[in-house]
């Protein structure tokens, strides 16, 4: 028998699978015979035949020419059929008719529109050419050159689709030219590929200056903006033509994402975009576009000026805007940029007749301040806001004029909330009741129990008296240093007596009475420490969480999130947005008891300026220790309404104290300008309202 006789299969599942294969392999020889014999020529047979081992499944260099031949031959088949059928589309996006954004009042008016009011074309020859080339150097070097796409974005596409990964990244201008005006912002790969086809074919057809000024006239450069005219003007408040290299450099960077390179937003911002201007300036040296003597000349960053103030925003509107604007951001998918490029209708749930009234009543009392005269009446601020039970916030008060005073301070977070907070260590208490011994069952609490109102006397712990760091026992303090003697709790809520609330959180469970007011509508970002003073107003809410977890009690116990916008359209299509809704975070019972206390403080307590509304109104007046704020939270059953004055120092944002403001004796605590605008408000905005629905 010769030695090169090939070995029979063992038996067993081994030789049964062999004997399949060479059955299988026979069949194939006995119907295509001819191809049978070209494979043996090619020795394309696989297992290869004629080795042992391993080496019997490494494929020849012919097997492998030919697996990578026929890849290759299948994609560019497929390539060639995608290139036939790609079509470069008829209509440009939206961009071409860029819209301003309206903003509408609650009755469906409008407030406020915002944007430019056209995109403004520029021709390229009006564009500088150093100007041209930065964004050149910093995007795509090798426009002139190129046929429209990057053979290494090809690859890097393919490679990225792969392995599962986006496909953004490496893109010609003319690329970004073709996603800017006819095709959406997705990053997949069939995306990705359709704009590379389309850029081929449309290379061929418009020259590189067209595309190029196309590509400047319809970038995103934010701050509202697309195209390099409205950007110059957003950022140096001059004509494109007026630009130099340097301001070039820095506007080109910003094609890398605005919101990463506005130097206006963070410090961050500014570090990036000093870089990247740098950058850029020496790779326009590079490509031999820029001497290095004039390089040299540009060493300073060319700082932009402050970020442009919105349309008809004077006033209130401004505020009510930039709130709408933000609620539009934080809970749709619409982008910055998407939101920049315009045609959205906002419907916001500001009642203008509110807005008018608050303001109104606002400036009454700020007439009464002379800060000539008095330096405590210098640096006044006053937040306000209004909410509906049902979670709309109806009016706001930012400041004395959004174009003056960008900060919102009826969004400010650092204003101590004094004893206008007592009211949910309240009802912590009556929902949770009170543990008084360290391994004692908790008690319930009703608005009749009874507490020590001594002034001074000391706070208690289930283990004990409460020391401080200092090692000190805390002592509660009353307003005027009056003793009330044992009284009960809703006697304590209406006369604004602190010695019982203290000592009843501390009964509570700060945690719980945290807990609470979390679950009314404060946000636990604006919380103090859980010292004693926890319970006396030592955290910070804004004005709006304030009126929106005061409206918690005025709709039985119910909460719903504060919002500023009803809906959103564009160009009459509606903007999918969620709706808060209410959640029962109260008893029912404990929110009328609640109620029934501020009422009686409005009655016969410390907030009887608001006694001429009637007899529905309940509110709380609020001092902080340091008697630097002054609240008054006041609601009935259709709007909750809460007012802060404060005192901030303009270069340290400090809070300053009230003592003598307006001229009051200094002994006063906080000051009775909230109760005032509350009353004024809500008496000249029940009419307005009333002619509005009329």
């Amino acid at each position: 028998m010769s030695k090169h006789r090939r070995k029979q299969p063992s038996t067993g599942v081994r030789g049964e699978a062999v004997r399949r294969l060479r059955s299988g392999v026979a069949a194939v020889d006995d119907r295509f015979p001819a191809v049978a014999r070209l494979a043996r020529r090619m020795r394309w047979e696989y297992p290869r035949p004629g080795r042992k081992g391993f080496r019997r499944w490494v494929p020849s260099w012919r097997q492998v020419l030919a697996v990578v031949g026929t890849g290759t031959g299948a994609l560019t088949l497929f390539i060639g059929y995608a290139y036939s059928q790609a079509r470069i589309p008829e209509n440009l996006n939206s961009f071409a008719t860029q819209q301003d954004n309206i903003y509408y009042w609650a009755d469906g008016t409008k407030m406020a529109r915002t944007g430019w009011v056209s995109r403004q074309e520029m021709p390229l020859e009006k564009v500088p050419e150093d100007v041209q080339w930065a964004v050149l150097a910093a995007e795509n070097k090798t426009f002139y050159t190129d046929s429209g796409v990057s053979p290494s974005g090809i690859m890097r596409a393919v490679l990225r689709m792969g392995t599962g990964g986006d496909t953004q990244g490496g893109s010609t201008i003319t690329q970004q030219y073709v996603k800017n005006v006819y095709l959406d912002q997705d990053q997949n790969f069939s995306r990705k590929l359709n704009e590379m086809l389309i850029a081929i074919k449309l290379d061929q057809r418009m020259s590189k200056k067209d595309i190029l000024e196309g590509y400047l006239n319809t970038s995103w450069f934010g701050r509202g903006t697309y195209g390099l005219q409205r950007a110059a003007q957003a950022y140096y408040g001059k004509e494109v033509s007026e630009l130099n290299a340097s301001e070039g450099a820095f506007l080109a960077s910003l094609l890398k994402g605005a919101a990463l390179y506005d130097p206006a937003i963070s410090k961050a911002n500014h570090r990036r975009a000093e870089e990247r201007w740098s950058w850029v300036l020496d790779r326009m040296v590079d490509i031999g576009k820029l001497s290095a003597a004039e390089r040299a000349e540009y060493t300073t960053f060319p700082e932009p000026r402050a970020r442009p103030r919105a349309t008809d925003s004077s006033g209130q509107s401004g505020y009510l805007i930039e709130m709408a604007k933000a609620y539009v951001s934080k809970n749709t998918t619409v982008s910055d940029a998407e939101f920049d490029l315009g045609g959205y209708q906002i419907y916001t749930t500001f009642e203008k007749p509110r807005v008018d009234a608050l303001t109104e009543a606002v400036k009454k009392v700020r007439k009464k301040l002379d800060p000539d005269r008095r330096s405590v009446d210098e640096h006044v601020r006053v937040g306000a806001a209004s909410v509906a039970p049902d979670g709309r916030i109806l009016a706001v008060h930012g400041g004395p004029d959004y174009l003056k005073q960008g900060l919102n301070d009826a969004n400010a977070v650092t204003v101590p909330a004094g004893t206008s907070f007592t009211p949910f260590v309240y009802a912590a208490a009556l929902e949770d009741g009170v543990r008084r011994e360290r391994e004692g069952s908790r008690t319930p609490v009703s608005p009749e129990t009874v507490y020590n109102g001594d002034d001074k006397i000391s706070v208690r712990t289930p283990e004990g008296p409460y020391w401080d760091r200092s090692g000190k026992i805390v002592k509660g303090r009353n307003e005027g240093e009056r003793s009330w003697g044992r009284i009960p709790l809703r006697k304590a809520m209406v006369h604004s007596v602190n010695t019982p609330l203290i000592q009843l959180g501390m009964d509570v469970g700060l945690d719980r009475v945290r807990r609470t007011a979390t679950a009314a509508g404060l946000l636990p970002g604006s919380f103090g420490p859980q010292v004693p003073d926890f319970s006396l107003g030592n955290s910070t809410p804004s004005a709006i969480r304030m009126a929106s977890a005061y409206g918690t009690f005025a709709s039985n116990g119910r909460h719903t999130e504060p919002y500023s916008v009803r809906r959103v359209t564009r160009n009459g299509d509606t903007v999918p947005m969620p709706r808060p809704r209410a959640r029962r975070v109260l008893d029912s019972g404990v929110a009328a008891q609640v109620t029934d206390a501020l009422r009686g403080s409005v009655q016969e307590g410390t907030a009887q300026r608001a006694k001429a509304l009637g007899p529905e109104i309940a509110g709380k007046t609020g001092t902080s220790e340091e008697n630097d704020s002054a609240w008054f939270v006041g609601y009935d059953s259709k709007v909750s309404t809460a007012v802060s004055v404060f005192r901030l120092e303009p270069r340290t944002l400090q809070l300053l104290p009230l003592d003598g403001l307006g001229g009051a004796p200094k002994a006063t605590p906080g000051s009775s300008y909230p109760d005032e605008i509350w009353t004024d408000y809500m008496k000249a905005s029940a009419p307005r309202q009333a002619a509005a629905r009329s």
